[in-house]
């Protein structure tokens, strides 16, 4: 009998130190996966600021060259404007789905690799 106790003592002992290790190793997995995921938002929103930046100082050019040519300039950030607002509501009405469904699967192969 007791053989059997001392032969079930290791065993139960191993066991624990597997759990302990799959557990820390899931933690480890799961904050690798949190670090890529936020580090890839953050690089990808640096980017997206400086295009914003960029397309913010190209639409006042524009905005002032359409104003001049239309003879004032306030005419030219109507213009704009107008631009924007339709195709904002192209984006929002035909392609709403599309494109949320394409940030949801860059944010689930994100966390899946």
């Amino acid at each position: 009998m007791e053989d059997k106790i001392n032969f079930l003592e290791p065993l139960i002992e191993r066991a624990k130190e597997y759990g302990k290790a799959s557990c820390e190793l899931y933690k480890l997995k799961i904050l690798d996966k949190i670090a890529s995921t936020v580090s890839s938002f953050i690089s990808r929103g640096i980017v997206v600021i400086v295009l914003f930046l960029f397309l913010a100082t190209l639409n006042i050019g524009v905005a002032l060259w359409l104003g001049e040519l239309l003879g004032k300039l306030y005419y030219g950030f109507f213009c704009v404007a107008g631009f924007y607002g339709i195709m904002g509501g192209v984006l929002y009405f035909w392609m709403h789905v599309w494109i949320k469904k394409r940030i949801s699967n860059s944010i689930v192969l994100q966390m899946l690799n």
